[in-house]
């Protein structure tokens, strides 16, 4: 392999299992037509994805190195790192897309309306004119530049009813060297035709200690990277949302005010979370990761307390469970007034 970056799949994280299904198959040049990569946000799926497209159009994948002491050494079935091809599938910093022109991504929002042939933002789901412009008026040709296509979908589970449809032809029957990966948080908001058509692959919450190395990596200092690791739920993005020392006053009256809704005799104070929620879609994500991760921390505590099967320990994990619950109902479509209270209401139940 030539001197350079390395393959950017060999940097994924702690996700070994799907590391190791993604090199398998490009080392037996065997990979899927189509892959559902499952799992939380900021867990490595997108790295995967991006990686696996490097790997197929990488100029450089098969070939053998000549020279060193035993002459040439075995063909290589990753991205060599430093071609052309693997320079440009991946997306630079601050960008959203790859440049080169046989990496596609799929993404709510991300072009302009005229760009895929519509007079109004996609501001619910991914639209059918998107799929119709990026996907079905190129998946009839070959490569552009001959190795391999590789589309990418950020969070499928916005597909639209009428996009999921017009994909599933391609999905059926991709053309050669054509490829697709599905990213998603929430399998089940998918229409099982979709789900049926693709290689389920998973990605688990990282380790506290490698979100921690992650987030100083992206210029978080340590101890506070340490710290929001904690509460992260094995994900960078939310431990980056997290370390946002603007938000985090914010957050932390959200915590205030959702136990106290919890706790309440009365229903006033959930409804006036859930009311004010309306107005905090962008931040609600991370605000609910900071819950559920204080319901984890009390339970803990009281365990230790009252010992490992106390009531109140049980009673606290299982609100920190409703709270990741909403989490992964909680998406471009949702409302985030019934979203809050339809998660305090069922704490309150507890």
């Amino acid at each position: 392999m030539t001197a350079g970056a390395p393959p950017l799949l060999s940097t994924l994280k702690a996700q070994e299992t799907a590391r190791r299904t993604l090199e398998r198959a490009l080392e037996h040049d065997r990979v899927h037509h189509a892959y559902l990569f499952v799992g939380p946000d900021g867990v490595g799926k997108e790295l995967a994805a991006f990686g696996l497209a490097q790997a197929l159009v990488c100029e450089k994948r098969g070939a053998s190195e000549q020279g060193g002491l035993f002459g040439a050494s075995a063909p290589s079935f990753l991205a060599c790192g430093s071609c052309s091809a693997c320079q440009r599938a991946i997306p630079r910093p601050e960008e959203r897309t790859p440049l080169h022109p046989d990496t596609i991504v799929i993404e709510r929002g991300l072009y302009a309306p005229q760009t895929i042939g519509r007079r109004s933002p996609e501001t619910q789901d991914i639209s059918i004119d998107q799929i119709r412009t990026l996907v079905l008026a190129r998946a009839a040709y070959a490569p552009h530049e001959g190795r391999a296509k590789v589309f990418v979908i950020r969070r499928a589970e916005e597909l639209s009813v009428s996009a999921a449809n017009a994909l599933l032809k391609t999905l059926e029957e991709p053309g050669p060297r054509t490829h697709f990966v599905l990213l998603t948080s929430q399998p089940d908001a998918l229409l099982p035709t979709i789900l049926s058509r693709a290689l389920r692959v998973r990605f688990a919450p990282l380790p506290d200690d490698v979100v921690a190395e992650l987030l100083e990596a992206r210029g978080i200092a340590e101890a506070r990277a340490r710290e929001v690791a904690r509460l992260s739920g094995g994900s960078v993005e939310a431990g980056e949302l997290l370390a946002d020392p603007e938000a985090s006053d914010a957050r932390e009256a959200f915590v205030s005010r959702a136990l106290e809704a919890v706790a309440a005799d009365d229903l006033e104070p959930l409804l006036a979370l859930a009311e004010d929620a309306k107005k905090a879609k962008g931040e609600l994500r991370e605000r609910i990761v900071a819950l559920a991760s204080t319901f984890a921390e009390h339970a803990s505590q009281a365990a230790r307390d009252d010992g490992t099967h106390g009531r109140k320990a049980e009673a606290l994990a299982a609100r920190g469970r409703i709270a990741l619950a909403a989490l992964e109902h909680f998406d471009g479509n949702s409302a985030p007034q019934l979203v809050v209270e339809a998660m305090l209401t069922r704490m309150r139940a507890v």
